[in-house]
């Protein structure tokens, strides 16, 4: 088995000497022993983002070093006013973003290991720098051109490319360190197919995959205590709880496929968390069209579930939220000081009311709310339904209930990242339909918290809004909440918020 990867896994058992050992043979150092197992949700950075990034920023680096040599050097008054300067500072700087993906300098060992990629830098920026002077050369655009401009751009720009590469180096290992880079997988199965997954996966020491269990829920006399070397966790519930605690990224189902009934039970209580779930290819003799297969490393494997938003949709996700939030509650501010005045003169108590709430990857939230009962009535836990004409919420209350104003203070939530402006409504701990727990009466229920909860979302403007007493009021609100999440895109979320005043004007179970 491979002690470099191994060391990286956090298992228990593992002879101290072992990991030390593997931890020193290692480019990029791993972080320490628990942490794998033990710590609780990091931001993951995704390596699409992270290579589209450091693309960006290379073509800025390389377009402001030549725009700044020419302002230092060139003595035209109207520089950029001219197409050949302008022209030659854009086609160079995407002529080296180019080069440098053709030499495989934007996937993910080129960042952390600068000195073995050094020559692939210096090589690509020449050959972007030649392409840029031969063109000139044979359109006979010299004249068009500064010398001295162009052989500073080249030296000053070599010298600033190899610069960020050396600090981007550096902040990757950060990263790395602190866990960010890596994607950590759990293996559900301890048979044959799982020992050679492991086994593949151990042969890919540049991959980004760090196995943090292998769980299992077979009886004791046909399952091995230790899997290719990696002690067995549990079984399947097991696997849930740590995937909720350990911040997992990918869940791997290492059953034959012909096992279809255990297969199917496997993925019934996998499906409702926001990992991607895989089925390994040598699972199954079947042979596809290579567009069904992707791949964990040099791993072949079939997509059985996809995170429902990631890499670049994240992003924007996060930033669509953090601006129009930020720009909401700057509109909004006059409305809220209005109605915590209202609260304030209606009845005694606090102005907000915070309740526990499930989050994102069932994670408990406190949610921000303007109080619309009684301060002795309020229902922390809401053990209980608000109804119409409830004698717990106050005369303002229900204004604010009615029209949702007593939902504005949980902007600050999204800009705290507990909640998003659009995604499945949260719901309280103990919040029932027909005397039954939300999950106890939607199977599948808690797939909804695969994404973060959110102050409007498609169910409530479709007219799923408000009181949840019947099983079916709460199924077709987890039904539409799935939807959304299928469907994610920022034009849907921005459809979203635009219709949902119009939903507040029709609603008519919102007590």
């Amino acid at each position: 088995m491979s002690d470099k990867l191994r060391g990286a896994h956090a298992i228990q058992g593992v002879p101290a000497g072992t990991i030390a050992a593997a931890r020193a043979s290692l480019a990029v150092k791993l972080p320490p022993l628990a942490d794998f197992r033990t710590t609780g949700r990091r931001t993951p950075i995704s390596p699409p983002v992270l290579a589209g990034a450091v693309r960006a920023f290379e073509l800025m680096v390389t377009l402001l070093t030549g725009l700044v040599v020419a302002i230092l050097y060139v003595a035209e008054p109207n520089l950029l006013s001219h197409a050949a300067y302008p022209t030659a500072l854009v086609a160079m700087s995407l002529a080296t973003v180019i080069s440098f993906e053709l030499l495989g300098l934007y996937k993910a060992p080129a960042f952390s290991s600068i000195m073995r990629h050094l020559p692939r830098v210096v090589t690509g920026w020449t050959a972007a720098f030649a392409a840029l002077v031969a063109v000139i050369f044979f359109l006979k655009q010299g004249d068009s051109y500064s010398r001295v401009w162009l052989a500073a751009w080249f030296i000053s720009g070599g010298f600033a490319l190899v610069g960020a590469r050396f600090a981007l180096a550096a902040l990757v290992r950060s990263w790395a360190k602190a866990g960010r880079l890596y994607r950590r997988a759990v293996i559900y199965g301890t048979g044959e197919v799982s020992e050679s997954l492991i086994r593949e996966l151990e042969a890919n020491a540049a991959g980004d995959i760090r196995i943090s269990g292998v769980f299992d829920d077979r009886d004791d006399d046909r399952r091995a205590t230790m899997i290719a070397g990696y002690p067995r966790l549990g079984g399947l519930r097991q696997l849930v709880d740590h995937c909720r605690r350990a911040s997992v990224d990918l869940a791997i189902v290492a059953l034959p496929i012909t096992a279809e009934k255990r297969l199917s039970e496997v993925m019934k209580e996998i499906s409702v968390l926001p990992v991607d779930v895989k089925l390994p290819a040598a699972a199954t003799t079947l042979r596809f069209s290579p567009r069904i297969y992707s791949r964990v490393g040099d791993v072949a494997m079939i997509d059985l579930h996809d995170t429902p938003i990631a890499d670049w949709g994240r992003v924007s996700k996060w930033l669509f939220d953090k601006v129009i939030g930020t720009v909401a509650l700057v509109l909004l501010a006059p409305v809220m000081a209005a109605v915590a005045i209202a609260i304030k003169l209606d009845s005694r108590g606090p102005v907000f009311f915070r309740q526990k709430r499930y989050g994102f990857n069932n994670e408990l939230i406190e949610v921000y709310k303007f109080r619309s009962m009684y301060a002795d009535r309020c229902d922390a836990a809401a053990c209980r339904l608000v109804s119409k004409h409830d004698p717990r919420v106050t005369r303002v209350g229900r204004f604010i209930r009615k029209t949702s104003l007593d939902e504005l203070p949980q902007l600050f939530n999204v800009l705290n990242g507990e909640l998003s402006l659009v995604g499945p409504r949260p719901h309280a701990l103990q919040a029932k339909a027909e005397n039954q727990l939300y999950d106890e009466a939607v199977e599948g229920y808690f797939a909804r918290h695969k994404v973060k909860p959110g102050i409007t979302g498609w169910a409530q403007i479709n007219g799923w809004r408000g009181e949840t007493d019947t099983l079916e009021k709460i199924e077709k609100r987890v039904e539409f909440d799935l939807y959304y999440i299928e469907n994610w895109s920022v034009f849907l979320d921005l459809y979203i918020l635009l219709m949902t005043p119009v939903a507040l004007l029709k609603a008519e179970n919102a007590y």
